[in-house]
C-alpha cells in the first residue's frame, strides 16, 4: 500500500532528470521540423530545451536546477510576452509533446499521464494568455509552480 509519506514526486516517477532532458531534446527536434511551429522556435538558444527540461522537472518536484541557476518563474513568463501564440500553436505543441512522451516511454499509467497532461494543458494555456501581453503584473520573486498528483486548485486567477 502506498502512503502519503512514500508517494514519489512526478519527477521521481518519471525517472529523474535524464528522462526530462531526453523528452525535451526529442521534442524540440520535432518542433524544429514542424512547419507550423518552426517559425516560432527557430531563434531559440541551443540551451532552450535543456532549460525547459529543468523547468518542468523542478515543477514536477525535481531539483531546483532551473530556479537556482537558469532563471525564475518570472523570467520564464517574460519569455512568452509579445509572442502572440495562438490556440493552434498551443494544440500543436501539446500534440507533439504527448507523441514524444509516448515515443520515449514516459510512464503511461493513468495517474501519471493525467497529472502530466494537466500540467501541460495548464502551462500552455498560461503561455498563450501571457503571449498576448507586453507586460504582466507579477512580482519577480514569485515562486515556481509546483505540480503533484492531485487537482491544481480553484478557478484561474491570472498569470501564476
Amino acid at each position: 500500500m502506498v502512503t502519503e509519506k512514500n508517494v514519489p514526486t512526478l519527477y521521481e516517477w518519471a525517472g529523474g532528470m535524464p528522462v526530462f532532458e531526453k523528452l525535451m531534446n526529442a521534442f524540440y527536434r520535432k518542433v524544429l521540423l514542424d512547419e507550423f511551429l518552426e517559425p516560432v522556435f527557430k531563434h531559440m538558444s541551443p540551451e532552450h530545451q535543456l532549460h525547459v527540461a529543468h523547468f518542468i522537472a523542478e515543477v514536477f518536484g525535481g531539483p531546483k536546477m532551473y530556479s537556482s541557476a537558469e532563471g525564475t518563474h518570472f523570467k520564464m513568463i517574460q519569455k512568452h510576452l509579445g509572442k502572440h501564440l495562438t490556440e493552434q500553436h498551443r494544440k500543436k505543441w501539446v500534440q507533439l509533446l504527448v507523441e514524444t512522451a509516448d515515443e520515449i516511454n514516459l510512464p503511461d499509467d493513468p495517474e501519471f499521464r493525467s497529472a502530466f497532461a494537466a500540467y501541460i494543458e495548464w502551462g500552455t494555456r498560461i503561455a498563450v494568455i501571457n503571449s498576448q501581453e507586453t507586460e504582466i503584473d507579477m512580482k519577480p520573486g514569485e515562486p515556481m509552480p509546483r505540480w503533484g498528483w492531485g487537482e491544481p486548485g480553484g478557478p484561474f486567477q491570472g498569470s501564476s
